[in-house]
């Protein structure tokens, strides 16, 4: 596994094959978000959307927990510890933080989330922003921020009603309770559950399974899933996903793919 040169010190970013794995990587404060790890994660997110040769990033982290959200201590003494390149690029793009929490922007290619130990907060907060979301036995999810005085502004109160059922969702953030990781694969909000240590494994499969797949296919699929709401009327919602399929229907990977079908044969999807 190679590490890339947008590593930082908070966020390892580093290539296996077509899958790019971003770790989180401040243990010793319990993966609180900190500049430099926004900044490495801003970074993965583009090198995901504009590197072809990957299909899609696994998000991990370091340590017995996977992300306490935003650092508490830090924030109520005004010190975010902010770098200068940071507050450069804050300058230029002024929501990278919130690009960098799969707020806005996310990549138009698969996320999958490994989670060991706990996460709250903003550790949730990123969950509802993947795809396929892996969690370790011992894992702990809670958007805590109205126990707190605070507001989920990654956006939970949005997303998390539209991924589970309302009132679940209402429970976590207006509760702000623990979640255990039994309950959020019975409700829905993880994909599945691994014992203790094995959900960067597990989630490598999935990336795997991913590779194999048309790159086209699964960038239209991927909008198609995030970007066609529930709400919107069934033959509006056709039409929005016709939009997005004829292209590549029209590709020449649409035809590699059937015709490896015809041929019993793997296909060599090209992106084109």
């Amino acid at each position: 596994m190679a590490e890339l040169d947008i590593s930082t010190k908070n966020c390892i970013v580093e290539q296996e094959g077509k899958t790019l794995i971003v770790t989180l990587n401040r243990p010793e404060a319990k993966n609180a978000f900190s500049p430099e790890m926004l900044l490495g994660m801003y970074k993965a997110w583009r090198r995901l959307d504009e590197d072809d040769s990957l299909m899609c990033a696994i998000l991990t982290a370091n340590g017995d927990t996977f992300c306490a959200g935003m650092d508490l201590k830090a924030g109520a003494d005004g010190d975010h510890g902010s770098t200068e390149e940071f507050m450069n690029l804050m300058g230029e793009v002024p929501n990278v933080h919130w690009q960098a929490l799969l707020r806005d922007n996310r990549p138009s290619k698969p996320l999958i989330l490994a989670v060991e130990g706990y996460a709250l907060a903003g550790g949730t907060e990123i969950l509802a922003g993947t795809d396929i979301r892996v969690a370790a036995e011992n894992a702990t999810f809670g958007v805590t921020e109205v126990a707190r005085g605070l507001y989920p502004m990654a956006g939970s109160s949005i997303r998390l009603p539209r991924q589970i059922p309302y009132c679940l969702a209402a429970e976590i953030v207006l509760l702000g309770r623990h979640v255990t990781a039994r309950e959020a694969l019975d409700w829905g909000l993880v994909n599945r559950l691994v014992p203790a240590g094995e959900t960067l494994a597990e989630a490598k499969k999935i990336a795997d399974q991913i590779a194999e797949t048309g790159p086209l296919a699964l960038k239209a699929i991927t909008r198609s899933l995030r970007e066609i709401q529930t709400d919107v009327e069934e033959s509006q919602a056709m039409l929005q996903s016709d939009e997005l399929a004829n292209p590549v229907f029209a590709s020449a990977d649409a035809k590699e793919g059937m015709r490896a079908f015809k041929e019993k044969r793997k296909a060599n999807f090209t992106g084109n």
